[in-house]
């Protein structure tokens, strides 16, 4: 099949498309378009079974299969909106930044997968006062439309509204549609998103049957005439003649304020005592436009952005700006979303303390702001341009090729178009904010053209595009009109080196920080405290909302098996980076999602402790509600684990304000004393539930260190027997072997119960998680995964009451040098009570340890679980704003938290003691003489560390359990920052030591 060629022509983005505007449905009546309904009478939907054929190549088509007399009851159906790939059609495709395809700009391999879409559509008998468009919302990545077989328009620009008057193609009764869709295009070299690479028609399709002569577009503006009153003025326009246009706005409950009619092409209303619109109060007004017999609704905020003295500020106010980069994405729809899966989003983001998203990095779909204006979020919208596979064509670097197409003047008019596309279809709504040029694409002239547009248009909000910071072709990069200085993954360094340069004049913006890839973020705190310190640090947007992958069904045990790049055998492909979200495919929360939670949380507290007493502070973090419309506070004191005293605060304080709060309690006046402090949602919210937890504080008023558990005194004897490998240690109630080969416990019996049948190992390898992906090779280097135990000698001294092992080692590996020196003390008491006293010095020519402790091999009854610790989340180091400490319990098979690619996971840090016991109460306590780390799995770190996915581990046969002096942090730097080095587990000299007691149905504690 011959085609025009237009999708290898920048200069022919678009042809026979009607020029972008804001979108909107109109309705028939004014009743209709108040009422919000979902269905218009002037919007035939097209949505459906269409008839469908999918080809590898164009020129394996023919001009029949857009003939409306051929034959396609044998065609297959497929249902639009949806992407080709997710029913079966072409593969799946997974890449970051390489392109899929060959570098030839403009042009793409004459062996590019198309499908046909065809379908009849019956009108009647057509009016002739009458104009008919056809919409498509969203086409990856080009069309070709032909209606009763002539071809009618073409056009591109997945991500954004395509609208075509076929009027003149149409006649009375049935109609032939026909739609060639490419995969790739010359638009596809400016569509290099981070994402699975999908095609199809993705979006809704719909007709518009409109009056001749009718309001084709407006463009809303609201501004503060003083503090209590606000302008708002419409400029529209007509397609056709001027025509009378009549408009009514309506206050945020409804009532009828005021009607005008336009003045030109402009209508103005000022608002006394207006209702101002922000993320936390999400008022809007209802604007009604009656032109021709049709009527148009659009809901406005009234609010102004701007920086002052290099702050962001709402309204006066100085916001900030807790946000998170947000896909279109689905495993099962893949970039095709109903309004439901759209909103189970936003109040997810809502109910997690969010108030910002960008729509990374494209138009998300069309009514998506219309929503966030009414759930309360502000946005950065961004146009559908990302070209960073530029770095990776052959001689290519981040330093000298980000820009080649923004520099290249056949892409000029191609980014123009997309900047402009995004800006008039969203410009009506409060909630968009920041406008962003895109992604990752290097800069140059096209974008600054593109930025003095935007700024000429819509000098109302905010710009802002991250890759103006890189320089490369020889440009010399203009910024001016760039109105932030936005980073992405800058280290916290990198930020106190901004503001302390007394140059910089821009509000900092991390468009991208937090890389929520597996197990993290972690250090989010750590930025949290930065922007407290820096009120020029607007806000920051963690990557990413949700992890992508393609649910392929259920596995044998019921998990869902979730494929990631390569598992399609598709190259090139970058395998799980993709699986990087705070939550997974089918929205369930990870850790990481508390985590930052936490950190957003609306309210945080100090105590400031006098004697028996003290004064709470509660410092109120939102911009504009008072807390106490916001938040109810609970506050509850134990006593040795039991409640002294519970009730609510009366939190009054002004938005940002910190203030005292009204509590004249006593504390006890001894014992282990712990202020909690628990932040509900308070009121109504039809966001989010009365009474959702939104947050927590905790203070340790007194640490009386718990006496270690009482057991009996025994007059029992040890008995000692050496052989040739190892040392038998006998008492009453048990037998313990300890290896002169191991250098450890190989064997643990107690009440003829086998607790151990391999040795109790020193451990320093965890299995890696997603943001140790850079360290991984270090520690691999290093032998870390594959150490072995060299003993040096083993020592023992006893007596009847008492033994003590001494025992010199070295951990190393093959190929490489020491890593550790261990000088190791066991001590065995008459009862059978185990502890260690451990030395260990590191090589530091060798890289940070993943992990420091022992790890046991115990029995797999051994499934309950209760500690002292932070909890109930997985927490480490620098990951456990989400957790308190407290007594929990819990279950071996819960405490996994079972990432899609099998990482190190369900650690608990800052721990007292941890006991693990069968379903009789037999079982071990572990504590120790200071904060320690524990996990417990059905896995070993081997197993997490070897299989690509959860569905594929295999259980060990035990309960794994690992004691750990300490744990690396989590970090972020699967795509950030180098773990801090407060969180590194860098030390020369390490010592700890641990106590083990076993429980049985006479001393169980």
């Amino acid at each position: 099949m011959k085609l025009p060629g237009y999708h290898e022509n920048p200069e022919q983005l678009h042809w026979n498309c009607e020029e972008p505007r804001a979108y909107y449905i109109p309705f028939d009546s004014g009743v209709s378009a108040l009422r919000g309904n979902v269905v218009s009478p002037a919007c035939i939907s097209l949505n459906g079974k269409w008839r469908f054929r999918y080809e590898k190549a164009p020129l394996l088509l023919s001009e029949q299969d857009i003939a409306p007399q051929t034959d396609i009851s044998a065609w297959d159906e497929l249902v639009v909106p949806s992407c080709w790939q997710m029913h079966g059609y072409d593969q799946h495709q997974y890449t970051n930044v390489r392109y899929p395809f060959p570098y030839i700009p403009p042009y793409v391999p004459s062996e590019n997968p198309c499908g046909i879409y065809r379908r009849t559509v019956v009108l009647g008998q057509l009016r002739a006062d009458r104009l008919y468009y056809i919409n498509f919302e969203g086409v990856d990545s080009c069309f070709y439309l032909y209606v009763n077989g002539t071809l009618a328009a073409y056009s591109q620009v997945s991500h954004s509204t395509s609208e075509v008057d076929i009027t003149r193609y149409l006649h009375d009764g049935e109609n032939h549609l026909a739609v060639l869709v490419l995969k790739w295009c010359d638009g596809s070299y400016l569509e290099d998103q981070d994402k699975f690479r999908m095609s199809g028609i993705f979006r809704d399709v719909y007709l518009l049957e409109r009056p001749i002569q009718h309001l084709r577009d407006f463009f809303i503006h609201t501004k503060r005439l003083c503090e209590s009153d606000a302008e708002i003025t419409v400029e529209f326009s007509w397609s056709g003649a001027d025509l009378p246009v009549q408009f009514s706005l309506y206050s945020p409950d409804g009532a009828l304020l005021d009607t005008t009619q336009a003045d030109g092409n402009r209508a103005r209303f000022e608002v006394k005592n207006a209702v101002l619109w922000n993320a936390e109060q999400p008022r809007l007004y209802t604007l009604l436009m009656e032109c021709a017999g049709e009527y148009i609704v659009q809901k406005t905020g009234v609010r102004e952005i701007c920086i002052e003295a290099g702050i962001v500020k709402l309204n006066g106010k100085p916001i900030r700006l807790k946000g998170v980069n947000r896909h279109d994405s689905d495993p099962v729809t893949g970039y095709t979303l109903n309004r439901e899966q759209v909103i189970r989003d936003l109040r997810l983001m809502k109910r997690y303390n969010f108030n910002a998203i960008r729509t990374s990095h494209y138009p998300n779909v069309p009514w998506f702001v219309q929503l966030c204006d009414m759930y309360g979020f502000y946005v950065i919208a961004e146009a559908d341009l990302e070209s960073h596979g530029t770095i990776s064509i052959y001689g290519g670097t981040q330093e000298k090729t980000p820009g080649l197409l923004v520099q290249d003047s056949q892409f000029e008019k191609a980014v123009m178009d997309r900047v402009r596309r995004c800006v008039e279809r969203d410009k009506n709504s409060a909630c968009v904010v920041i406008w962003s040029l895109g992604n990752e694409s290097g800069y140059g002239p096209s974008l600054e053209q593109a930025a003095l547009w935007v700024k000429k248009y819509d000098p109302s909000r905010l710009l802002q595009y991250e890759g103006s910071i890189y320089e490369s072709g020889g440009h010399k990069n203009n910024t001016s009109m760039l109105d932030l200085y936005s980073r992405m993954y800058a280290s916290c360094t990198e930020i106190i080196e901004y503001f302390s340069d007394k140059q910089a004049k821009k509000p900092l913006l991390l468009c991208e920080y937090a890389h929520a890839m597996g197990n993290g973020p972690g250090d989010g705190e750590d930025y949290f405290q930065l922007m407290e310190r820096y009120p020029g640090f607007c806000g920051a947007f963690v990557w990413e909302w949700c992890d992508h992958a393609i649910d392929m069904g259920s596995a044998e045990d019921g998990r869902r098996k979730y494929f990631y790049g390569g598992d399609f055998g598709d190259q090139p492909n970058d395998g799980n980076f993709c699986v990087d979200g705070l939550v997974y495919p089918d929205r369930t929360p990870h850790t990481g999602l508390h985590e930052i939670a936490q950190i957003n949380r609306p309210v945080r507290a100090e105590f400031i402790q006098k004697g028996n007493s003290g004064t709470i502070y509660l410092t109120n973090c939102l911009d504009f509600l008072n807390l106490s419309e916001a938040v109810t506070v609970e506050y509850t004191i134990t006593n040795e684990d039991k409640i002294w005293e519970h009730g609510v605060l009366h939190a009054d304080a002004a938005p940002r304000e910190r203030r005292k709060a009204e509590w004249a309690g006593i504390l006890p006046e001894k014992g282990n004393c712990v202020l909690s402090l628990k932040y509900r949602q308070a009121g109504v919210s039809p966001f989010v539930e009365h009474s959702s937890l939104l947050g927590h504080d905790q203070f340790v008023l007194r640490s009386e260190r718990k006496p270690e558990p009482s057991k009996k005194k025994s007059k029992n004897v040890i008995q000692v027997q050496e052989t040739e490998l190892s040392y038998i240690l006998e008492g009453e109630r048990f037998r313990y072997e300890f290896g002169k080969i191991t250098g450890a416990f190989q064997q643990l019996v107690y009440d003829n119960k086998v607790y151990t049948e391999r040795p109790i190992t020193f451990n320093i390898w965890r299995a890696p998680t997603d943001n140790d992906r850079y360290l991984r090779a270090e520690w691999e280097a290093a032998g870390y995964d594959r150490s072995i135990i060299k003993v040096r000698d083993v020592s023992v001294e006893h007596s009847a009451r008492k033994v003590e092992i001494t025992c010199r080692l070295m951990i190393t590996a093959v190929s490489v040098q020491r890593i550790l020196d261990v000088d190791a003390k066991w001590f065995v008491d008459p009862e059978g009570e185990i502890g260690c006293r451990v030395v260990c010095r590191r090589d530091l020519q060798l890289p940070m340890l993943p992990r420091l402790g022992l790890r046991l091999f115990l029995p797999e009854t051994l499934e309950n679980v209760e500690y002292y610790g932070y909890g109930p989340y997985e927490s480490y180091v620098d990951k456990h704003q989400a957790s308190w400490l407290d007594t929990f319990y819990d279950n071996v098979e819960r405490m996994h938290e079972d990432y899609i690619r099998p990482q190190e996971n369900g650690s608990h840090w800052n721990c007292e003691y941890v006991k693990l016991t069968d379903r009789n109460g037999d079982g071990i306590l572990a504590f120790a003489s200071f904060p320690f780390s524990f996990n417990v799995s059905r896995y070993t770190q081997e197993e997490l560390t070897c299989k690509a996915h959860n569905y594929e581990l295999v259980k060990s046969g035990n309960t794994v359990f690992c004691l750990d002096y300490a744990q690396n942090g989590i970090g972020s730097n699967s795509c950030g920052q180098e773990l801090l080095p407060q969180y590194r587990l860098d030390e020369e000299k390490m010592q700890f030591g641990f106590t083990i007691r076993f429980l049985s149905s006479e001393n169980k504690q």
